[in-house]
């Protein structure tokens, strides 16, 4: 069964989020934008995000393909995270290329 795990709401600069974390073979992670009030955010929803597997430092979170976060920079979100055999270390908003 996937644990979950939803930060408090935090302001960000970038446009792009990156991930360390590892999971097994049948492991995986997900991520969720939502507003301040805990609302998921339209294109950020967790069923819209790319299945995320593997082991690794710097992998960047992509919703439908696309990894732009970059309108809701300056804003508070909260970042929803669904863990299935997963360990999550780190996340990270950056730039492009960074």
């Amino acid at each position: 069964m996937p644990g979950e795990l939803v930060t408090r709401p935090v302001v960000f600069e970038g446009t792009e989020l990156h991930l360390n974390f590892s999971t097994s073979a049948a492991g995986a992670i997900q991520v969720e934008l939502q507003d301040a009030e805990g609302k998921p955010l339209p294109g950020f929803e967790l069923s819209s995000c790319d299945v995320i597997f593997g082991d690794t430092i710097d992998r960047t979170v992509t919703w439908k393909g696309s990894n732009d976060v970059g309108a809701l920079a300056g804003k508070p979100v909260r970042l929803r995270f669904r863990l299935k055999d997963a360990d999550l270390y780190a996340f990270q908003f950056k730039g492009p290329g960074r």
